[in-house]
């Protein structure tokens, strides 16, 4: 499956919305709508989107205000404020309350894509993601990605990966292993490791690197 990226429109103008729609699409974005506007941070959460375009005057509750509730809830979704208004104080509170960016209507359309692309590219430059050879690795979202391909891993098997992938070339305990996910809230027995150990191992088969997770007899793993 495709990665693309999930863009959120928070705009109650049926036009601008629908304008919007349509230019991300077309610039191969995933786009979500939202349209209940009574319980917008609940359903924002729920869609779990990847970037937000954010309108200030919405119904129910200001746009700023619903952008610094969500900052107050640990939501670090990168949020670009759209406004009609070109009051210096919009736009003043919306970067104090945590916005990514600001964008004046009526906005150029190339100039907003330009500016999330300079969003998702300042992402991809973060540590919210690892490296092994071609995959990437994403372990907030569990999946890995390869040639613009996911592959999804369970909770365990991507706990697994990041710590082999973080102590590449040296052998990893199983003691230790166990200890790891034991300090990630998850109970597992040397039996579930050896199960989830050989899952992982088939998913990586599964993305063209086979015999990569060594064991080393009485000593533990090896990621080569």
């Amino acid at each position: 499956m495709k990665f693309v990226e999930k863009i959120l429109i928070v705009e109650d103008d049926e036009t601008l919305r629908d304008e919007l729609s349509n230019l991300l699409s077309n610039s191969g974005y995933e786009v979500l709508v939202l349209t209940d506007f009574k319980n917008s941070k609940e359903e924002i959460i729920k869609l779990n989107p990847d970037l937000i375009l954010l309108d200030i005057n919405i119904p129910y509750l200001n746009g700023e205000i619903l952008l610094k509730s969500l900052r107050d809830d640990k939501v670090n979704t990168p949020v670009i404020m759209l406004t009609s208004s070109n009051k210096t104080i919009d736009e003043v509170l919306s970067i104090s309350y945590g916005a990514d960016d600001y964008i004046t209507k009526p906005y150029n359309p190339t100039i907003l894509l330009l500016r999330i692309n300079n969003i998702f590219k300042r992402m991809k430059k973060s540590f919210d993601y690892l490296e092994y050879d071609d995959l990437k690795i994403y372990p907030n979202k569990g999946i890995v990605v390869k040639d613009g391909n996911e592959f999804y891993l369970t909770k365990n098997e991507m706990l697994i990966f990041t710590y082999l992938l973080n102590n590449r070339g040296n052998i990893v305990n199983r003691d230790d292993l166990m200890s790891y996910l034991w300090n990630s809230d998850l109970y597992i027995n040397d039996n579930a490791l050896t199960v989830n150990i050989s899952r992982l191992r088939g998913k990586l088969y599964d993305m063209g690197y086979d015999d990569v997770i060594v064991t080393r007899k009485g000593e533990g793993y090896l990621l080569k």
